[in-house]
């Protein structure tokens, strides 16, 4: 009688609960999954291959719960991603590769940014685009308008983990090489880079203080016109410096030219 009872009631609740349980097809599982971009500007696939993506996958592999670790390596740029196991949690895996990646930055070529690690959610994808134009308005000024106003707006809007802007364009110097006359002054291409990384710095001028006031000062160290970046001193040959420009009408032999663009 017992036992009858007790089949019955279960043939009862299941049959209560047969039309309010819910059957999904594809039911929503969180797989672990952390990337890793690093971007080396003007580094080869293989240079990022061999001195970027090959040190941080060794150090990584070490993780525990590491399921797949995948990797591609193109120009400028490398992107790891490790794929864990079910049973990890994503927010100890993402700590767990950010200490990795720490631990192997100084094996990495200096001149690298700063790598970005992220956490993916399996059913993350972009939802909305968005694309501007003006009949007013040039490129650079919209990439302003869009960077100032638009980003900032709908960074905050609820639900929305990243906004990314596609096609960005930013003003930017450009600077043409003779190689003829970087031959004849002894002189490469990264000799005119290290030039220019050294003069367009912002730096800090501190403050000056009395004993009634106290003011701060700015420096304007960065270079904001064509002239400016022709100025540059790349070497002294023989007593006389090497400056990075030949301007239309020169008569000096210089090695380079420069101009800004968009």
């Amino acid at each position: 009688m017992f036992a009858t009872v007790l089949s019955l009631l279960i043939v009862l609740v299941g049959a209560v609960s047969f039309n309010r349980l819910t059957v999904r097809e594809y039911p929503k599982i969180d797989e672990p999954v952390v990337t890793v971009s690093v971007r080396y500007a003007g580094a080869s696939a293989e240079v990022i291959e061999s001195q970027v993506t090959k040190p941080l996958e060794d150090s990584i592999a070490g993780i525990d719960g590491v399921d797949v670790i995948t990797s591609i390596s193109r120009a400028d740029q490398g992107q790891i991603s490790e794929r864990f196991r079910l049973e990890k949690d994503a927010d100890s895996a993402a700590a767990e590769v950010r200490d990795r990646t720490s631990r192997v930055c100084n094996k990495l070529p200096q001149a690298i940014e700063e790598p970005v690690i992220a956490k993916v959610e399996a059913d993350a994808f972009p939802v909305i685009q968005l694309a501007f134009s003006s009949e007013s308005l040039t490129p650079l000024q919209i990439n302003d308008l869009v960077n100032r106003i638009v980003k900032p707006r709908l960074q905050t809007v609820i639900g929305v983990a990243d906004v990314r802007i596609f096609g960005e364009r930013k003003y930017a110097m450009r600077v043409w090489l003779d190689t003829d006359r970087l031959a004849s002054y002894r002189l490469t291409t990264q000799d005119v880079e290290d030039a220019i990384r050294r003069s367009n710095l912002d730096l800090p001028a501190g403050r000056i203080e009395s004993q009634q006031r106290e003011f701060s000062v700015t420096s304007q160290t960065d270079l904001l016109k064509p002239a400016q970046f022709g100025a540059i001193v790349i070497r002294t040959v023989n007593g006389f410096p090497v400056r990075t420009a030949t301007w239309p009408g020169s008569r000096r032999a210089l090695p380079t030219s420069a101009r800004w663009s968009g």
